[in-house]
């Protein structure tokens, strides 16, 4: 069933598809240990025709997880008052239960919103954090709703506004907390919300980069956090660094915010930065050496907001404004090619399935293109909705938040 199943999905070779994960949950930001990487089957995708839509209310700019049949999403009201939790049947869209938190409104960055986190479950539990305008908050919530625990994460003081999103392992779930004045990672059981471990970082400009799980053959797993000052290797159980690489920004140039989170291709730590003003900045580290070193740079048409995505040797991004798609040699940083992609801005993180890559822009064009060393264009369409949030894959179908809707596409 399955190879006849494939086999006919092969066929639809001129409509626009995409290769998804077929079964597998969609747990975090960016998916699988935040790779935004899925791997499966090729259903069709015609966005006139998707398998639902439902309208979300408030507004959000969070992105959406699929575990098993459902499907959770963090929004807030338009008066900023409210903090709801949605958790929606992942086959039809309904409603399954909704938690409303209270909050009040802040000043915050045009583009930022009162729900800009994005949840993370291990199955047995939904993790979020909240802002209620003043402080923020992680909250552990059942998969029927109910709040197991809370833990306060301090003050937050910044003109945009927070959005860190939390990351789970091993039983632990970790928040990175970057403002303008303070900056640490802490690491809650995941149980019992008692705080494990805390690790003070050097705070500068706030940052809104998840960390991610390192695992390598043969060396015990890493906790990576890149921020503003610094790229850090901590041992996940405990917080214990590892290593440390200070950012070396030089003398007049202003530190810039880390976003998307550091990715780890050819043997090298790769992280963006940038900030509203345009100054842009990618650095790749060698974690291996006896004292972390870096090996290449670049300064112009690299990622501010959006995260990169590694296949292999090769490291593919694409640029808040003018929207390109490039292709980079991981080991070098030599950029095989960079093509214009959308003629509005984009602050959707990409994700590639199977060796294609589907990137958003904010006015709701979607671009798929070849994860290889030459440029190949396979698909261009409009969502008609404006796109901030980062899409989600699982069970063979993809999950975009639009600015009003949640949209569903995929096989029934």
């Amino acid at each position: 069933m399955q190879m006849t199943r494939l086999l006919l999905l092969s066929s639809l070779a001129l409509t626009f598809t995409l290769a998804l994960a077929s079964g597998a949950d969609w747990s975090r930001f960016r998916g699988p240990n935040g790779s935004g990487v899925a791997e499966g089957t090729l259903p069709p995708i015609d966005p006139k025709k998707p398998l639902w839509k439902v309208e979300i209310p408030g507004h959000g700019a969070g992105s959406p997880i699929v575990i098993g049949s459902k499907v959770f999403v963090q929004t807030a009201s338009k008066d900023g008052k409210t903090r709801t939790l949605l958790c929606l049947n992942a086959a039809d869209g309904t409603t399954v239960w909704t938690k409303d938190l209270p909050g009040t409104s802040a000043t915050i960055h045009a583009k930022n919103s009162f729900a800009s986190s994005t949840p993370a479950s291990d199955g047995n539990a939904v993790y979020c954090a909240w802002w209620d305008g003043s402080g923020v908050a992680l909250h552990a919530y059942d998969m029927a709703g109910t709040e197991k625990w809370s833990a306060s994460l301090g003050g937050y003081v910044s003109q945009h506004g927070p959005g860190m999103s939390p990351v789970l392992h091993d039983g632990l779930v970790f928040v990175s907390v970057d403002d303008d004045e303070r900056a640490e990672l802490v690491a809650f059981d995941t149980k019992t919300g008692q705080k494990k471990w805390q690790q003070p970082r050097k705070a500068y400009r706030a940052s809104y980069s998840s960390p991610f799980i390192l695992k390598r053959d043969n060396k015990p797993a890493e906790l990576i956090l890149g921020t503003t000052t610094a790229i850090t290797s901590y041992e996940p159980a405990t917080g214990k660094i590892n290593w440390n690489y200070e950012i070396p920004w030089p003398a007049g140039k202003m530190p810039l915010r880390v976003i998307g989170h550091p990715v780890y291709a050819g043997g090298l730590m790769v992280m963006a930065c940038g900030d509203g003003g345009g100054s842009r900045y990618m650095v790749a580290i060698n974690p291996d050496a006896k004292t972390p070193a870096k090996v290449w740079e670049l300064a112009k048409e690299t990622p501010y907001v959006p995260c990169m995505l590694v296949k292999g040797d090769l490291l593919f991004w694409v640029t808040d404004k003018p929207g390109l798609g490039c292709c980079a040699e991981a080991k070098t940083g030599k950029v095989l090619w960079s093509e214009r992609l959308f003629g509005k801005e984009v602050t959707s993180s990409p994700v590639m399935v199977g060796d294609e890559i589907l990137a958003i822009g904010e006015d709701g064009e979607m671009v798929v293109f070849k994860a290889s060393r030459e440029f190949e264009t396979v698909a261009k369409v409009s969502l008609k909705e404006a796109v901030f949030a980062s899409p989600a894959v699982a069970d063979g179908k993809v999950f975009i938040r639009g600015t009003s809707h949640l949209f569903c596409f995929g096989k029934k």
